[in-house]
C-alpha cells in the first residue's frame, strides 16, 4: 500500500490508517473470540525506506534481509529495519529496462552450509537482445562474489520477464519466466519463454521434466 510512496522519500500520512483495534471492534461487540484482541497497532508497518525500485526479498537466518533494487544492485537491511548504505553486489551486467532488471532473489536450501544466493535479471546479449538469466553467487562477509550462470538466453523484451524463483520442497529450482512480449512462445516447448521451469540447483533439467 505505501511501498512506492517511501520509495522516493514521501512520508505516508497515516493519520486516517485503520488501527486493528477499530477493524476488530464489532467483532468485539460481538462477543467472538477476537474480543480478546485489545492491542492497538497499525494494519501496515514500513520496515525500511530508501530502496530505489525494490523487487524480492530473501530473509537469511539471522533475520536480517537481502533486497533487490531493479538498477542492479542487491541491499542488505538489517532486521532492525536498517538500511546498510553501501550494496552488497552491482551486477554490472543487469539492464534495467521497462519492468526488466535485477529481479527474482532466493537462498539455496543449504545456505547455511554453502551460502549460495540465486538471482534471475535481464541483460542486453549480442546484438542488443533483450534476454534474461538466473545466475547463483556466494555470500561471504556481506558480500556476494563469484558469479556464475547457471541458466541463460531466456527471452526478453521491455515488459513481460518474469523472475520470480523459488527452491520448492524438492529442492529444485523453480523459475518462472515472461512470454517477452510474444504470448506464442508460452504455447512453444522449444522457448524457454513463459514457462515455469524447474531445474537442480547447477542449472541442469530436473530428472522427470516434460
Amino acid at each position: 500500500y505505501y511501498l512506492y510512496p517511501t520509495l522516493y522519500g514521501i512520508k505516508p500520512d497515516t493519520s486516517d490508517t485503520p488501527r486493528l483495534s477499530d477493524m476488530t471492534q464489532s467483532s468485539e461487540n460481538s462477543g467472538t473470540e477476537s474480543s480478546q484482541v485489545k492491542a492497538d497497532l497499525p494494519v501496515e508497518t514500513i520496515v525500511t525506506e530508501g530502496l530505489d525500485t525494490p523487487w524480492a526479498i530473501a530473509f537469511l537466518p539471522s533475520g536480517d534481509m537481502l533486497v533487490t533494487e531493479r538498477k542492479g544492485t542487491v541491499r542488505l537491511v538489517e532486521k532492525s529495519g536498517k538500511l546498510q548504505d553501501a550494496p552488497i553486489a552491482t551486477i554490472k551486467g543487469a539492464q534495467e529496462i521497462g519492468e526488466g532488471g535485477l529481479l527474482g532473489i532466493v537462498l539455496h536450501p543449504k545456505f547455511a552450509e554453502n551460502n549460495l544466493v540465486y538471482l534471475y535479471y535481464t541483460f542486453s546479449s549480442e546484438g542488443d537482445n533483450t534476454m534474461n538469466r538466473v545466475v547463483r553467487m556466494k555470500y561471504q562477509n556481506n558480500q556476494l562474489t563469484d558469479e556464475q550462470i547457471i541458466v541463460d538466453n531466456i527471452p526478453g523484451a521491455s515488459y513481460h520477464n518474469g523472475g520470480r524463483i523459488k527452491f520448492g520442497p524438492d529442492n529444485y529450482l523453480y523459475i518462472t519466466t515472461g512470454d517477452a512480449q510474444e504470448p506464442s512462445l508460452a504455447q512453444d516447448k522449444n522457448s524457454l519463454a513463459g514457462k515455469i521451469l524447474r531445474v537442480t540447483d547447477e542449472g541442469k533439467a530436473a530428472p522427470g521434466n516434460p
